[in-house]
């Protein structure tokens, strides 16, 4: 005699299956220390998954390049070993040309100018423009505007010529420095302190709090407020986990991630000037305030840069850029 299944049975055996089943893991990794506003960013998002979702999905945070580093971070995200990373936006030039718009001299006029293009269409088309090679971004979160440290006052372009800057590996910021007669050098970040230490480099450019952490303001005597470009991180996931995720469970995952950002954007720029402050009080540097005429002049010295970049990063997403800065259009 075959055993009858009841309705109830069946929601029994149904409701069993899905007690059963695991939990999501999600592993985010990162190359900095907890205490930044990255690092805690990743450790709110582990709280608030956890809290919202429990049983769901669980997340594993490593630190400090415990699980992967810079060199190999993206090629673990692509095999779905980690599912979650933040690297800063010049890691991705190898899968998208279209992000060197954030590394253009002198294209956005302030941080301002920066959170509503990445919140406009451009911005967010940006985000999903390196799925053919399965990573998708999440969201932008902020390091800070760059700043001109150097040996000697830079107050025009032409104060910078013969000096030579550190820069990351980026055509774009080659080109830049090129504009004012700069030779560049490629140096790991962990290096620079040193390099400036002991002349390797004259000059650099970073966040306030790259300076103030890495103490470049001891030895950079002259720190010009230019805020010329952004160094930001993109939040990316593997796409093909991403898209993987139950919908309703991907969506409490967006609205984290959302609530995350604001945090970390504003912890962010809250410790940019903070530690403007702190080199201040130091004495160590001389703070230059550039004038209106005198920003200008940079722009228009670096605005070739622009027209050379256009073709790979594309006209519409850099005039999308420009028109940010129109405040009166917002």
């Amino acid at each position: 005699m075959k055993p009858i299944i009841t309705l109830a049975g069946l929601m029994l055996a149904l409701t069993a299956t899905v007690v059963e089943a695991e939990p999501i893991v999600i592993k985010f990794a990162h190359v900095v220390a907890e205490e930044t506003p990255k690092g805690k960013g990743a450790l709110l998002f582990k709280r608030l998954v956890e809290e919202r979702l429990p049983g769901q999905v669980t997340v594993e945070v490593y630190p400090n390049s415990t699980l992967y580093g810079d060199a190999d971070e993206l090629d673990a995200l692509s095999k779905n070993e980690v599912q979650l990373l933040a690297p800063s936006l010049a890691k991705f030039e190898q899968y998208t040309k279209q992000v060197q718009v954030f590394d253009l001299p002198f294209l956005f006029d302030d941080l301002d100018a920066v959170n509503r293009f990445q919140k406009r269409a451009k911005g967010r088309q940006l985000l999903r423009s390196m799925e053919k090679e399965n990573i998708t971004g999440l969201a932008y979160w902020h390091n800070g505007m760059k700043q001109l440290s150097a040996t000697k006052a830079l107050r025009l372009p032409s104060d910078a010529n013969g000096l030579a800057f550190r820069i990351q590996p980026s055509a774009v910021l080659e080109s830049q420095f090129a504009q004012v007669g700069a030779p560049t050098k490629k140096i790991a970040f962990a290096d620079v302190f040193a390099s400036l230490q002991n002349g390797t480099v004259q000059g650099a450019e970073n966040p306030w709090s790259n300076i103030y952490s890495k103490n470049m303001h001891t030895v950079q005597p002259y720190i010009t407020e230019s805020n010329h470009g952004v160094l930001d991180y993109m939040l990316v996931s593997n796409t093909r986990f991403w898209y993987g995720i139950p919908h309703s469970i991907r969506t409490e995952l967006e609205g984290i991630i959302n609530e995350v950002t604001y945090a970390v954007n504003r912890a962010a720029e809250e410790a940019n000037q903070a530690h403007r402050e702190r080199i201040r009080q130091a004495g160590t540097s001389q703070i230059i305030e550039l004038t209106a005429a005198e920003r200008e002049a940079w722009r228009e010295a670096m605005r070739p840069v622009w027209k050379e970049f256009e073709p790979v990063i594309g006209a519409d997403i850099i005039k999308a850029a420009q028109t940010v800065n129109r405040k009166q259009r917002d």
